[in-house]
């Protein structure tokens, strides 16, 4: 297997030595001293309140011979000054001297380890493996650690056939599969491993930015690691099978990224993460099938976007979530098919958007969560087939908002829903087809609103006490009366 990888170039992560000419330096070092000792007479004569300088009309032995100390004391500091500045030259020159040689050798070592990735042998190519990430970790400078880094994400990248597409009953296939899988699984877990580490850690990789694009994942841990900085991209990968794990993960900052990634079998699972900062990108990305789920996972911060991703089929779950900050987006995406789940999820703040999304298929379900506070919007969606269901919710804060929506088909449902608090809006939404249902809920509060709504009226309300029931939409703005 022929690996073409491109080496570090001369001068990557190095320093280029810049030193200003002794005859420069030495004349600023006596300027500054000199100023400096000025500095410090002054201050001490005017720290002791002296008037003058007491004249002497004949020079006195003491005197001479402490002008003489005196002269010698200039000379002797002249001296120290030019030995401290020579030697400090002569310390960055080492320190150079040191890091190009640690350069050398690394680079020695690293033709070493790449040429290893390169052999057929599984087991040599493993060795290559660890011997790149114990080469980053004795890195002489960042520089150079990201490109061992690089390397081991390229090989990530190399052409891959999954298990799936391998031709039946040919054992030799599938043997050269399971080694190379065993390879690449290890470069994963290395990676993991490195996340781990505490940032201050000599050997974490944290920061380093870690390129996964378009790569074919058959499965991958990476639980527990934190991510707080650098870039992570899944650009374009495609997730075929096997299951690759966010879990117990730490989102502090730093950005993860799956734009345009393909989730067509498998599963990627952030089953209780922590997102308290950074951003997760997973625009454009297409859902046919497998499963990506954040059970558990707690949002205090950071931002997760499923924006302009079409859920043609598989499942995306956030069941017993809990949001008190941060955002998560699904705005102009497109249900055809599948799942969203935030069932026993609990809203004490944060966001979550539909903006303009298209419902033609698919559920998307809040079955007994709980709003406390926070957000909902699904506003300007269009609901032409699918389910949105909020079944068994309880509302005493936050918000609701279908404000401009257009149902044409499907269902929105909040049977047995419970209104504590909170508000749920319909403003300007028109109501053709479909089905919008109250059925057999609890309201003790909040408010549920159809101001400027057009169409039929939801299944399950009743107007306020006094007024007859329209044949239209032509509701109050607000409905505080809702059939047990």
């Amino acid at each position: 297997m022929g690996v073409n990888l491109h080496l570090p170039r001369s001068g990557t992560g190095q320093r280029t030595l810049r030193l200003w000419h002794v005859w420069i330096v030495l004349p600023a070092a006596f300027a500054t001293a000199i100023t400096v000792a000025v500095g410090a007479f002054f201050a001490g004569w005017d720290l002791l309140g002296a008037q003058g300088l007491k004249p002497e009309r004949q020079l006195s032995a003491t005197t001479l011979f402490d002008l003489v100390k005196l002269s010698f004391g200039v000379v002797a500091g002249a001296g120290a000054l030019v030995a401290l500045v020579v030697a400090y030259r002569r310390q960055r020159v080492d320190e150079d001297g040191a890091l190009r040689d640690a350069t050398r050798l690394h680079t020695e070592r690293f033709t070493t380890a790449v040429s290893q990735l390169g052999e057929e042998s599984a087991a040599v190519r493993l060795g290559g493996v660890h011997a790149l990430a114990g080469l980053a970790d004795d890195a002489p400078t960042p520089a150079l650690r990201q490109t061992c880094i690089d390397v081991l994400c390229a090989y990530l990248r190399l052409p891959y056939t999954a298990k799936a597409d391998l031709p039946a009953g040919d054992a030799d296939a599938l043997h050269g599969y399971l080694a190379l899988r065993e390879v690449r699984h290890t470069v994963i877990r290395l990676i993991r491993d490195h996340l781990r580490l505490h940032c201050d850690h000599s050997h974490s990789w944290q920061g380093h930015d870690l390129d996964f694009s378009n790569m074919i994942f058959d499965g991958g841990d990476f639980s527990r690691a934190e991510f707080a900085g650098g870039t992570v991209t899944f650009n374009g990968a495609e997730f075929a099978g096997g299951t690759v794990t966010f879990d117990d993960a730490e989102f502090a900052g730093g950005t993860v990224t799956f734009d345009d990634a393909k989730f067509t079998g498998g599963t990627v699972t952030f089953d209780d993460a922590k997102f308290t900062g950074g951003t997760i990108f997973c625009m454009g990305a297409g859902f046919t099938g497998g499963a990506v789920t954040f059970n558990r996972a707690r949002f205090t911060g950071g931002r997760v976007f499923f924006d302009v991703t079409e859920f043609a089929g598989g499942t995306v779950t956030f069941k017993g979530a809990g949001f008190t900050g941060g955002t998560v987006t699904f705005n102009g995406a497109k249900f055809t098919g599948g799942t969203i789940f935030f069932d026993v999820t609990e809203f004490a703040g944060g966001t979550v958007t539909f903006t303009s999304a298209e419902f033609t298929g698919g559920w998307v379900t809040f079955i007994s969560a709980r709003f406390a506070d926070g957000t909902v919007s699904f506003i300007s969606s269009e609901f032409a087939g699918g389910m949105v269901s909020f079944n068994g919710t309880e509302f005493s804060g936050g918000a609701v908002l279908f404000d401009g929506a257009e149902f044409s088909g499907g269902a929105v449902t909040f049977n047995r829903a419970r209104f504590i608090g909170g508000t749920v809006t319909f403003d300007g939404a028109e109501f053709s087809s479909g089905t919008v249902t109250f059925n057999r809920v609890e309201f003790a509060g909040g408010t549920v609103g159809f101001s400027a709504a057009r169409g039929n009226a939801p299944d399950g309300l009743l107007p306020p006490s006094g007024q007859a029931m329209p044949t239209g939409l032509s509701l109050p703005a607000v409905w505080h009366v809702i059939r047990p």
